[in-house]
This record gives structure tokens, C-alpha cells and sequence, in this order.
């Protein structure tokens, strides 16, 4: 079965996750992405940790099904190299520092007069332009400017998103923003710039906490895991010390959870709780209530009954509880895929298609792709030799 993106080139200048994380889900359907790494140490995403056999744990998320290409683009001929391989390519996604493709020479408006079909995804912390065009910008560094971290954690606390929010956000942007700009080239016959911004990418998911603050109104208050305005929704311990997420949406849920999960119906109508406002008003005596009963009750025996009332749950899962979710299992979400370090397990991309199947391939060796790519751009093995032993490569 033909994937979407076969016969798509894709070369990116990136590091860390924004961008990595954008050009594998490119390569989960079938473009032959090219990831152009520093000589000998790659991207710095290599060394966050070691937790996957040796590998870092980020890394091995965001980087299979490539090929690495080791160049040191201050050196002309591996820069030469970089602007030949352009010329055969489809994509150009680069998360460099603002202005550093620009002062290459491999800017949009640069490439576009030689390669009108080519598109340019540039992902930055701030965007192309504005006063904050020049400040780094790491993940938890866009959490606080987008206001995340306003409205995440506890009342005395702010608290980050546990995972790289910014940058999943402004990856996910970059990757449908390339998807639209090969169908409006498919329309045009041209390319097209994106401009994706962590900043805006993060700030369009913080769409509620902004209405419900519009005008100078009070923000959401931090709750920590409980929702800010409906009560009861959130966490509550077992008596096994287990955690379960519950949420009720409506006074018909907070009735059958009285009397079916709380055995008490009559509790329904206390002048108290009987409205989500009164709830949310009253939450510390409802709290204690629930937290009576359920400390009779194990994890299991507190979700039998919240499913037989039909109220929404989930167990507050542990990684090692995600490896091994009965879900996942039962749905073959993990495939094995290769690395350096031998095959590993992976997740597939959501969204199973009944067309084709997502490509699933290795995760490269520093520079693994080097001398196959070099050949196929006309290079002799006597040149490899000399860029190599230049440190070009």
C-alpha cells in the first residue's frame, strides 16, 4: 500500500523537539525525511538522558524512520553540500537560532528564487519578526509567556506541563502547516513559507482560559488535578491508595452517583450539593463524604461502581501502568523498531487508516546516512574521504 507521503524529500535542520517531533510524523507517513546533524555529537537531544539502552529517552520518540546526514555547515563544502541536496528536496524544516538560516543563505526568500516549488517550515520560540524575535525560548521558559502556568498546579503553586507542551504544540502547527502547503503547492505548482511560533502555537490551546477571562474577568483558579469550576471532577484516593479521576457533567450523573457509587440517594438533595454550584461552593464537607466511602473500598471495586452508574473515570495511571495498558494491548498500538541499541518498543500514530500502514522503521546512528547520501548527490568516495577528513562530515 502506497503512503501518503511517499516520494516527499524532507530535510530538516533540527535539534531538541519541536521540530523532530514534526518531521517524524511526516516520516510516520512515508517522506524520506534527511535530519542534517553536527559531526560526531549530533543533535543535542542524543545526550538528555540515557534511559532507552543508552539512548535518550526524547530522542528515540521523535527520530525514527530517518537518515542522518552529518554536516558542519560552517565549512563551505558541507554547506554546498546542504544547498545540492535543497535543490532535490520538497520540504525544508529548520528550529535553528533566529536569523541563522537567513545568514546561510538558505532563508525562504533565498531558496525560493532558485527552487519556487520548495516549501520552508521555520519553528521558532517567538516567530520570524516582533520584539521577541531574539529571546531563546525553551519549553517551560513558552508554558509561563503563554500562561500555562497561571492556571496549572495548586492554589500556592504553579506547577509546568509534565511533558514539552510548547513544543508539541508548535510541532504539531509545523507538521499540518506542511501537510496544507503540499496541497495548496499541489494547486499552484508553488511552495510556501510557514512562520510557526512556540508562543502562538501554545497560546491557541490556552483559547478557554483566555475567554473565560475576558475583559479583566477572574482566570481559572489553579486547582491542581480538580476541575476549576465543576466539583465533584477530579482526583479521589481509595482505600487501597490507589487514585481515581471521576467527572460529573449534569444533575442527572450526581443523582445516580449519590445513589449508586455513594449509596445514599437521599444526598442528592441536600440543600448543600444539590446544584453544581452549591457543590463547587461547598467542596471541602462534599470531599470528606466521598472520601468515607471510597476508604472502604479498593481502586477496583470504586470503578466497578462508577462504571455500573455510568459516571466517567479513569485510574491516575503510572508509566509502567501505560506499557501496560490493557487498551493499548488489545488495539496492537506497539510495534517494534530498530536503534542503534537494538529493537525497541513504539507506539504507532494515532489514527489507525484502513489505506496504508504508518512506516515504523529505525531510529539512525549519528551520521548512518552520510556516504549513501553524498554518493547519491555525485560524490566520489576520494571526496567523502577529503570532507571527512576535514570535518565537514
Amino acid at each position: 500500500m502506497t503512503r501518503p507521503l511517499e516520494g516527499i524529500t524532507v530535510v530538516s535542520l533540527e535539534h531538541a523537539i519541536a521540530a523532530p517531533f514534526c518531521t517524524r510524523q511526516l516520516a510516520d507517513l512515508g517522506a524520506r525525511v534527511i535530519k542534517v546533524e553536527r559531526p560526531g555529537v549530533g543533535d543535542f537531544a542524543r545526550a538528555y538522558d540515557s534511559r532507552v539502552r543508552g539512548q535518550a529517552s526524547h530522542f528515540v520518540w521523535t527520530n525514527r524512520s530517518k537518515e542522518s546526514l552529518t554536516l558542519d555547515l560552517k565549512q563551505p563544502a558541507a554547506l554546498a553540500t546542504l544547498k545540492a541536496l535543497l535543490g532535490q528536496a520538497d520540504v525544508l524544516v529548520q528550529n535553528l537560532a533566529p536569523g541563522a538560516a537567513a545568514r546561510m543563505g538558505i532563508s525562504f526568500e533565498a531558496l525560493s528564487k532558485e527552487h519556487p516549488q520548495l516549501i520552508v517550515c521555520d519553528i521558532s520560540g517567538y516567530g520570524d519578526d516582533g520584539p521577541y524575535r531574539d529571546k531563546k525560548a525553551y519549553d517551560l521558559l513558552i508554558q509561563s509567556e503563554a500562561g500555562m502556568l497561571s492556571i496549572t498546579g495548586t492554589p500556592e503553586e504553579p506547577s509546568k506541563a509534565g511533558n514539552s507542551m510548547a513544543d508539541i504544540a508548535a510541532a504539531m502547527y509545523a507538521y499540518t502547516g506542511i501537510m496544507a502547503a503540499l496541497l495548496q503547492r499541489h494547486k499552484t505548482g508553488k511552495g510556501s513559507h510557514i512562520d510557526v511560533s512556540m508562543l502562538e502555537s501554545l497560546g491557541e490551546w490556552m483559547g478557554y482560559p483566555l475567554y473565560y477571562a475576558f475583559e479583566g474577568a477572574p482566570p481559572p483558579p489553579r486547582t491542581a488535578a480538580s476541575h476549576a469550576s465543576i466539583y465533584p471532577y477530579g482526583p479521589f484516593q481509595a482505600g487501597d491508595g490507589g487514585t481515581v479521576m471521576l467527572g460529573l457533567q449534569n444533575e442527572r450523573e450526581w443523582k445516580l452517583f449519590c445513589e449508586v457509587v455513594l449509596h445514599d440517594a437521599a444526598l442528592a438533595a441536600d440543600p448543600r450539593f444539590d446544584s453544581n454550584a452549591r457543590r463547587n461552593e461547598n467542596r471541602a464537607p462534599l470531599k470528606s463524604l466521598i472520601l468515607a466511602t471510597f476508604a472502604g473500598l479498593d481502586t477496583a471495586q470504586v470503578v466497578a461502581r462508577l462504571d455500573l452508574a455510568q459516571i466517567a473515570n479513569a485510574r491516575m495511571n503510572s508509566m509502567a501502568d501505560v506499557w501496560a495498558h490493557p487498551q493499548l494491548k488489545a488495539r496492537e498500538r506497539w510495534q517494534m523498531v530498530g536503534s542503534p541499541a537494538g529493537d525497541i518498543p513504539a507506539l504507532l500514530p494515532p489514527g489507525r487508516n484502513n489505506s496504508f500502514d504508518y512506516r515504523m522503521d529505525a531510529i539512525p546512528a549519528v551520521g548512518q546516512h552520510t556516504d549513501a547520501i553524498l554518493r547519491e548527490l555525485g560524490q566520489g568516495d576520494e571526496s567523502i574521504a577529503r570532507m571527512r577528513a576535514d570535518g565537514a562530515i
